[in-house]
């Protein structure tokens, strides 16, 4: 059960606006508060995480408690960004998920070794995605202890 007095905070690092907004969509439809963030590819990621740039202010770009990585995005795609925050003091306990439409073995195997916490391949049916954007709320938020942020 989630405890009610901690501040659930999705961090969306897709640059893809329609996937963006079924994720968005499909967390709203859960019946738990989070707040939901988003970056468009890996180099605004880490800004986000390190509080650099735009994201300089805390209270604009919060600790997430989850990161849904995609990993193809522009500038640095998602599996560099992954690489460099699980080698980060700070931020390698925060839990990642791949949710991307990569389906190939090599990045499954490559972001495991990285140490990402899940791969999902993107649905392209609209209620496959919405059921499983629900099992990640479930899981992450109703299920899994979390470390304290």
């Amino acid at each position: 059960m989630v405890d009610s007095m901690r501040e659930l905070n999705v961090l969306i690092a897709d640059d893809d606006n329609d996937d963006f907004l079924l994720i968005k969509e499909a967390f709203e439809e859960s019946r738990i508060r989070i707040n939901i963030y988003r970056v468009e590819d890996g180099e605004e990621l880490l800004d986000y995480l390190l509080h650099r740039e735009q994201f300089s202010s805390p209270e604009r770009a919060p600790r997430p408690t989850l990161i849904l990585l995609d990993l193809n995005m522009p500038r640095k795609d998602g599996r560099e960004a992954l690489k460099e925050i699980k080698a980060h003091p700070d931020l390698r306990m925060i839990p990642v998920v791949i949710l991307t439409t990569s389906k190939a073995d090599e990045d499954i195997i490559r972001t495991y070794n990285l140490g990402v916490n899940s791969f999902i391949q993107k649905p392209v049916d609209f209620k496959e995605f919405i059921r499983i954007v629900q099992a990640l709320d479930e899981y992450w938020f109703e299920i899994v202890k979390l470390p304290p942020s």
